[in-house]
């Protein structure tokens, strides 16, 4: 990683985007994989961009990449789920961000919309597109939430390029 070692930091611009890069990483977020159902079939993607909007109405966000050739099929759907992987589920956050057709490294079942779901993962939000807003080389997804689900575990989280998990202070 390069070091920013100046207190005035510096301008982002085109040739300093992994230092760029580098500084948002300093945010630890959770990792999620969000699904949907595609005309070839349920579709995953993983992402690390993922937030909550509004309570009322409930309402989060997620960015995926135009740059990703699954960005049409995901822009285009009317629902989706977002999952919060477990510390342990590694593997699957792994398998998805390299294919998106990776459900056979998991359990899951189809809810009414026909979104494919994954069963054993730490949360799970069930969504109606609400908006898609294009911001810079990413969009903006924000999806109503019809159904919110919690399970039991450890989040799995993404910091400085590297994973991990939340060890609470004694």
């Amino acid at each position: 990683m390069t070091e920013v070692t100046t207190l005035d930091g510096f301008t982002p611009t085109p040739d300093l985007q992994r230092d760029f890069r580098n500084v948002l990483g300093c945010f630890g977020t959770g990792v999620t994989v969000v699904t949907c159902q595609t005309a070839k079939g349920p579709m995953g993607i993983t992402a690390n961009s993922f937030s909550a909007v509004s309570l009322d109405p409930p309402l989060v966000l997620w960015c995926p990449a135009h740059s990703s050739h699954r960005y049409p099929l995901f822009a285009e759907a009317r629902h989706y789920a977002i999952h919060v992987l477990k510390a342990d589920q590694l593997d699957l956050g792994i398998a998805f961000a390299k294919d998106g057709f990776a459900f056979d490294h998991c359990a899951w079942t189809e809810n009414e919309h026909g979104v494919p779901v994954l069963t054993e993962t730490l949360a799970r939000f069930e969504c109606e597109s609400y908006d898609l807003h294009q911001a810079g080389d990413h969009a903006i997804a924000v999806g109503r939430v019809l159904r919110a689900h919690a399970g039991e575990g450890t989040p799995l989280l993404f910091t400085r390029g590297e994973y991990g998990q939340f060890t609470a202070f004694d």
